[in-house]
């Protein structure tokens, strides 16, 4: 069946196509009579206004597109639920794409977001380079969310990772532990910044000769890869802080294939505090991120930027919460 478009609704109505225009776009300047003429006359045929059309006119289509690094990542399901409750009670719709872990397609799903003319951007764990992502900023706004900028042109919000660190390293080193490595995800958001938590946590607490980083990634194979390198070394520590749940639950995975025991022989803390964490077979101590809440925030970023004409930019952080669970405990031979 053909579309009935606004030409047709106006017939039925027996009025104006600028009358039936009005009535969708801002109905309370219509007399009631002629609204109620008008919505009777678009229900019949199920008349849906243009959205490209309207957004044309009122130069807002109240759509916020939002860009996922990796659609496999609970943690990000998690933040894109905070951005569709908050853009929804504010009268906006979120439009999701996904960048795959891969900067290139990243780019790809922005440009397909801006040409559907969104209002603005959020950026979940973005792969992109800043100086890149700040000349998409010049056509809409940008919040990234989990990963840290100093820039002048996009707003940020995210965990104090830093901070995050430093709870899991000194609830390790008050249990008894010295000998403990980190799992590191390289470049990845937020990984920087949670591998400079450890080390300087370690040297403050005079345990910079067993400072130990080794390479993984944000993944369950990374984690497994990282922590058989490890176990393989005959050098195994007493205590291991993962990247984040993936990874800590690949380091479980060697671990337990190594015949070693949780946390008898070897302490283990993620960190995101995903909803698989806290399953009783699992019970993993890691350090939480208020996730929904990083979503909710991001949306009143870009709506201050909309609203508001806020032009300075914002960074907000927010503190962690370590979460203690069982798979943390003092070293064999100690009393913690």
């Amino acid at each position: 069946m053909k579309q009935p478009t606004i030409l047709d609704v106006a017939e039925r109505a027996g009025v104006s196509k600028s009358l039936v225009s009005l009535v969708m776009r801002d109905p309370d300047r219509v007399s009631d009579t002629s609204r109620a003429a008008v919505l009777k006359a678009a229900q019949e045929p199920g008349y849906r206004p243009n959205a490209v059309a309207r957004s044309l006119v009122q130069r807002r289509t109240r759509v916020v597109g939002v860009v996922v690094s990796d659609l496999h990542n609970p943690f990000f399901a998690d933040v894109a639920d905070g951005i569709e409750e908050a853009a929804f009670r504010h009268g906006y719709r979120a439009m999701l794409s996904s960048g795959v872990l891969d900067p290139t397609r990243e780019r790809g799903a922005i440009e397909t977001l801006l040409e559907l003319r969104v209002d603005g951007l959020i950026m979940l764990g973005s792969m992109m380079k800043v100086a890149t992502i700040e000349r998409v900023a010049a056509t809409a706004p940008v919040v990234l969310v989990g990963r840290h900028t100093r820039s002048k042109t996009l707003d940020s919000v995210g965990v104090d990772d830093s901070a995050g660190a430093r709870e899991a390293v000194e609830h390790l080193i008050a249990l008894g532990h010295t000998r403990i490595a980190h799992i590191h995800a390289g470049s990845a958001a937020g990984a920087p910044r949670r591998r400079n938590g450890y080390e300087k946590t370690m040297k403050r607490h005079g345990l910079a000769e067993h400072i130990r980083s080794v390479k993984g990634a944000f993944t369950e194979e990374g984690g497994v890869a990282a922590m058989t390198e490890i176990l393989e070394s005959g050098d195994v520590p007493t205590a291991v802080f993962a990247p984040n749940d993936f990874a800590a639950l690949g380091a479980m995975e060697a671990i337990d294939g190594a015949g070693l025991d949780i946390p008898g022989d070897v302490s283990l803390v993620g960190y995101d505090n995903l909803t698989i964490a806290n399953l009783p077979r699992i019970g993993l101590t890691t350090v939480g991120q208020p996730r929904v809440d990083l979503g909710k925030e991001a949306v009143h970023l870009v709506l201050e930027r909309l609203d508001e004409d806020r032009e300075t930019a914002r960074h907000v952080v927010v503190p962690p919460n370590l979460v203690v669970r069982s798979t943390t405990g003092p070293p064999q031979g100690t009393s913690g």
